[in-house]
């Protein structure tokens, strides 16, 4: 079992680009009788309300975003290259058809009630503060609802205050 340290946010040294749009992250909710995670390549970090916190998207079908919404907060777990597969994996499935969390093969921990990975190298407990639909409207650019949104199955955006990060010790 890994062992985590809490550090302060600030002090993160993994540029956030690479770190969700190229590694990318598990984002993770639920409560003691069920958890869910879907793999995310969008995302950011940065300062709102006077606080650290994440920007998160989820499409609105996705089964996660029933975890996001229930519950008060949720993890996002970064994990090194060499979970790469299970990454994979765990954003082309569904939780709602079978256990993925099993046949993923991590294991699941918690901060108080939040579930993350104990594989995870970073991890960011978060509290959710704010969440608003995206709207086709909105979108500047007319080739992006062409090509992101050909469906008009617009993101969740949420915001939530970094409550803890943690970084494993080796």
């Amino acid at each position: 079992m890994n062992n985590f340290k809490e550090l302060s946010p600030e002090v993160l040294r993994k540029n956030p680009f690479h770190l969700i749009g190229k590694e990318w992250m598990l984002i993770t909710a639920g409560d003691e009788n069920k958890v869910n995670t879907m793999t995310a390549s969008w995302g950011g970090l940065g300062v709102m309300y006077g606080k650290n916190v994440a920007f998160i998207f989820i499409r609105p079908q996705r089964y996660t975003k029933e975890f996001i919404d229930r519950e008060e907060t949720f993890s996002l777990s970064f994990l090194d290259k060499e979970h790469r597969g299970a990454l994979d994996y765990l954003g082309s499935v569904s939780g709602r058809t079978e256990d993925k969390l099993k046949n993923s093969g991590l294991t699941l921990v918690r901060s108080g009630a939040t579930p993350y990975f104990n594989e995870a190298t970073h991890v960011l407990i978060c509290k959710k503060m704010f969440r608003q639909s995206m709207q086709g409207e909105f979108l500047l650019d007319d080739k992006m609802e062409d090509t992101w949104y050909p469906n008009k199955d617009y993101h969740i955006l949420y915001i939530a205050e970094i409550t803890k990060a943690l970084q494993v010790t080796r």
